[in-house]
């Protein structure tokens, strides 16, 4: 009994986030305690919502609340420690969703490690005791846990199916054999058992001879297989002498073409420096006059202000641009030339995602859908997808409800924790298109540039990797450019979805034609 009052303190005064003991405990508004790092940490992931809420009970704040330590509750902590309290049981000894649970604990149930097949009923290490001590319980059949126990009780009268009718094929208990299967061909489960159980000896001694058929007639394919691969070793020996002399002479020409094709990258690499250089003088140009402009801006003097002006007003004509080519299309049937297909990847969806259509699909939901992986976003509900993104590829994403981010990111980009590392959009690995219901947003290391244009449910992206060109097109009876980005990428890209809220939220990759 007073180990029962410690394993109830233990789960009493334990924070729910890290599942140890609290340290530094706080409490909520809602009257949850956490410990004060935890509870922090969770928070800091919401900041951006700018709505902070508990993680048991779903209630949100804002604005987000202060925090003190409970003195009193610290110091009952501390005390407990010190009587022998130690921190809850680790997760793994309790049950999961695809473990079969002890139907004896009350509360949080353990994980069964056999069930019983004369009481019916799944036992953990504990519960089970009794089955290895008391004799009358020793006889019993215990077996692997399993969830399908109750499918060997009678559902119509409540009775262990014992009977097995030939007639209908099926198992039956009793009471049913001298009612409704009264006058059938009936035997015990067990001797239908053995009865079966000979046949499924006659069906293996059929297949491993079958087995040995097929490993005969492999054996002799693959003598077959050696005798063409001889053939056409002589073949492609042969073949080789008569396309040696061939080769050499597409080696010279192919010596030429590329003298040619040297020759004309040097010239155009040297008029895309010059102009880089233009550029970036005109860059520097434009910067020292909006750092004067801004001085003057400030000044109080209105007479010091109107002398100065004109002089500063004046700009340098610009470097036309007309001469930087990026190769993209003009149509949507252009961009569709380079259709990719999307399929995202599992390992990677925060545990708030669900896939589905082929893990082309994911939705916000609330409860969490899968367990845990290296790969996995521990802390924004977002994905990455399996295709890794290298030279011209165009993608569209259809998106409902809520906010959901379109974005590109590089593979090693971080995945634990919630800080701006991990984030699509708030580093220098990831670029996003950040989709509301009345407005549009692009985001690069954390720097917010507003978006203008017509309000779409469909983005289109465009990736030129090797022009380090990036565009968002707004996608409906007509395709509007959003957003183009002109940068250099260092490693080949995934796409990406990312979702704030509310649950219920969907981004779909689609199919193109």
């Amino acid at each position: 009994m007073a180990q029962k009052g410690v394993q109830l303190d233990r789960e009493t005064f334990s924070c729910s986030i890290c599942l140890d003991l609290l340290k530094d405990p706080v409490a909520t508004p809602c009257g949850h305690s956490y410990c004060m790092k935890c509870i922090k940490a969770h928070w800091d992931g919401e900041d951006e919502k700018k709505i902070h809420s508990c993680p048991q009970c779903r209630q949100s704040f804002t604005p987000r609340p202060v925090l003190l330590k409970n003195t009193m509750l610290a110091a009952l902590v501390e005390e407990l420690k010190k009587t022998g309290l130690q921190a809850a049981p680790a997760d793994h000894c309790y049950a999961g969703a695809e473990d079969v649970a002890c139907d004896v604990c009350t509360g949080r149930k353990l994980r069964a490690c056999k069930s019983c097949l004369t009481c019916f009923i799944s036992y953990c290490d504990k519960h089970l005791q009794r089955h290895y001590n008391v004799a009358q319980l020793k006889k019993h059949k215990l077996v692997e846990p399993s969830k399908k126990l109750q499918e060997n009780i009678c559902s119509l009268h409540d009775e262990v199916m014992k009977m097995f009718c030939r007639t209908d094929q099926q198992c039956i208990c009793y009471l049913w054999s001298v009612d409704e299967h009264k006058g059938h061909d009936t035997v015990s489960t067990a001797a239908e058992r053995t009865e079966r159980q000979r046949e499924l000896e006659g069906s293996r001694e059929n297949i491993q001879q079958r087995i040995q058929d097929r490993e005969k007639e492999v054996k002799l394919l693959q003598q077959e297989v050696e005798a063409v691969n001889g053939s056409a070793d002589k073949a492609v020996e042969d073949s080789e002498k008569m396309f040696t002399e061939l080769i050499r002479l597409m080696e010279k020409r192919s010596s030429d073409v590329k003298q040619q094709v040297r020759s004309q990258q040097k010239r155009e690499v040297s008029r895309v420096r010059e102009l880089q250089e233009k550029l970036e003088q005109e860059m520097a140009e434009l910067k020292r006059r909006d750092a004067e402009l801004k001085l003057l801006s400030h000044t109080e003097d209105h007479n010091q202000f109107l002398l100065s002006y004109p002089s500063l007003s004046a700009l340098s004509e610009p470097t036309h641009s007309s001469s930087i080519n990026i190769p993209e299309p003009t149509t949507r049937s252009g961009f569709l030339k380079y259709s990719q297909e999307i399929t995202l990847d599992p390992n990677t969806a925060n545990t708030e995602l669900l896939l589905s259509e082929g893990s082309r699909k994911a939705t916000f939901m609330k409860q969490p859908q899968s367990s845990s992986h290296p790969d996995r976003f521990t802390a924004y509900a977002q994905v990455l997808s399996r295709e890794s993104l290298t030279g011209r590829c165009y993608w569209e994403v259809e998106w409902r409800g809520g906010e959901v981010s379109v974005a590109v990111a590089y593979k090693n980009i971080s995945r634990a924790g919630s800080g701006v590392e991990c984030g699509f959009g708030l580093n220098d690995k990831s670029w996003t298109l950040e989709c509301k219901q009345n407005s549009y947003s692009f985001f690069y290391n954390n720097i917010n540039t507003p978006v203008s244009g017509p309000l779409s449910s469909r983005v289109g992206v465009y990736l030129d990797h090797r022009a380090g060109v990036l565009s968002f097109y707004s996608i409906s009876e007509t395709m509007t450019l959003l957003h183009r980005v002109q940068t250099t990428f260092t490693q080949p890209l995934h796409a990406g979805v990312r979702f704030y809220y509310p649950y219920g939220a969907t981004a779909e990759f689609c199919k193109l034609k």
